[in-house]
């Protein structure tokens, strides 16, 4: 049986576009996930891992829809290969029951995890300039400095639950004790 795997990271993008290449490829299954490819651990993937058989063939789209380095890409063909199961992606134009697809694999597979890290090191950089010029990533502090005084304030008296303090706060049980604590 001719088996695909989709995947997106976000809601926002749509799975339409590989489903209909993956159908169009020959596959009489699709699963499909909504998560970061740096996720093993996803629900249609693990499914897709349980149904696949002996003589499957499992089709991707492309490499980075299955695995985001080359661990996990070598990973899953070694664990297809040990079940019997035929593997081919569309867009590199892999087919590992070749030596040549073989190859291919291995190098497109470390040429996207090397594509990664280049994202993640851009990224670091980009964060560490904004720090530099004094820009801070994360949400905005719910509490002025003036209102964590006060509020730690109120909470030394013991006049007040916590229920009460949350509530006039508007903020969580987990805020109030970083606030009480001096962590927030």
């Amino acid at each position: 049986m001719n088996i695909g795997y989709a995947r997106v990271s976000t809601k926002d993008q749509k799975l339409d576009a590989q489903i209909d290449q993956l159908t169009a490829a020959g596959a009489e299954q699709v699963f499909a996930d909504i998560a970061s490819g740096a996720k093993s651990s996803r629900p249609e993937l693990n499914r897709m891992k349980e149904q696949l058989r002996q003589g499957d063939t499992l089709i991707i789209q492309r490499l980075d829809r299955l695995g985001r380095s080359m661990n996990d890409l070598v990973r899953w063909v070694q664990l297809l290969d040990d079940q019997g199961v035929k593997f081919k992606s569309l867009t590199e134009n892999i087919d590992t029951t070749t030596p040549g697809g073989r190859l291919v694999f291995h190098i497109f597979g470390a040429l996207a995890e090397f594509e990664r890290n280049l994202i993640r090191e851009r990224t670091r950089s980009g964060l560490n300039a904004a720090r530099a010029r004094g820009r801070t990533g994360g949400r905005k502090r719910v509490l002025s400095k003036k209102q964590q005084q006060a509020l730690k304030t109120l909470y030394d008296t013991g006049e007040h639950t916590i229920q009460e303090l949350m509530t006039q706060y508007s903020i969580s049980r987990a805020t109030l004790y970083k606030v009480v604590n001096g962590s927030y």
